[in-house]
């Protein structure tokens, strides 16, 4: 906290955690592009995609050198759960692709949070002083935006495997039955379960990276009170950063899980 400030810690903490100094573009309103969390998403998109592809490029058909045998684990393991979920069509085709790449991309911006964030302000400060948040899952904008490209996908696959007229058939004849005065009924609870899915799928992700970057963000600002605080704060500190560790990657992994969940939901008739 800079000398001389008048804030208390709860203030200093809402000061550097809200959207009002962040760089956005828009109005402030629902359509406001947060910047920061927009490019280091594509930065870290194409940190992904440059490893993987710098590792196909030294790929061989003998013994894998380490950083191959590597990435083989990492593409047999998130293959072998696709497997066991989805079982409606060439899985290889699309969804354990599109799995892969969730849990990477997201597996790269939750490790944001490992940053040091007074390393990473000497450089964000010179774009916005206050606001630049570099941990783009820790913004709900960037966690809802995914659910719904999720949300969109489950949509899609479910108007090809069932038809359009067998998707709004089901939208209004399942669960309870098809009789007519049952339709609203039918309607409203596959509605809940819709409106649910992008949500929980989302604010499951940004709860907690949110509650992890408070978190740390606490635990610093104890150890600047004095000695106590520095030796404490240093040592909760670093035991919730390799907790963290298991935060990071079991999000991405769920929210990979979820992902292939709703999709193998949505090509089961009722």
């Amino acid at each position: 906290m800079a000398a001389g400030s008048e804030l208390n810690p709860t203030e200093y903490i809402g000061h550097h955690l809200t959207h009002d100094a962040r760089p956005f573009l828009g109005d402030g309103g629902f359509w406001t592009l947060h910047v920061d969390s927009v490019a280091v998403a594509i930065l870290l998109g194409f940190v992904g995609i440059g490893f993987v592809w710098w590792i196909v490029r030294g790929a061989t058909s003998g013994v894998p050198n380490k950083r191959q045998a590597f990435v083989e684990l990492l593409i047999g393991f998130v293959d072998d759960q696709v497997k066991g979920i989805f079982h409606h069509g060439d899985r290889n085709k699309f969804i354990a692709p599109a799995a892969l790449t969730v849990f990477v991309w997201v597996v790269l911006m939750n490790a944001m949070d490992f940053l040091p964030a007074d390393l990473v302000g000497l450089g964000t400060h010179h774009v916005s002083e206050h606001g630049f948040r570099y941990v783009p899952t820790a913004d709900v904008n960037t966690t809802f935006a995914l659910s719904l490209s999720v949300w969109f996908l489950m949509i899609g696959f479910a108007v090809a495997a069932k038809g359009a007229g067998g998707f709004i058939h089901e939208l209004f004849c399942a669960p309870f039955g098809s009789h007519v005065l049952l339709w609203p009924a039918n309607f409203l609870f596959n509605l809940v379960e819709y409106i649910s899915k992008p949500l929980s799928h989302s604010l499951r992700l940004f709860g907690n990276m949110y509650a992890g970057e408070i978190l740390f963000l606490l635990l610093w600002m104890w150890a600047a009170t004095g000695l106590a605080g520095t030796i404490f704060g240093s040592i909760l500190g670093l035991g919730w950063a390799i907790f963290h560790i298991l935060i990071v990657l079991l999000q991405a992994y769920i929210f990979m899980m979820l992902t292939v969940v709703y999709i193998s939901m949505a090509h089961e008739h009722h």
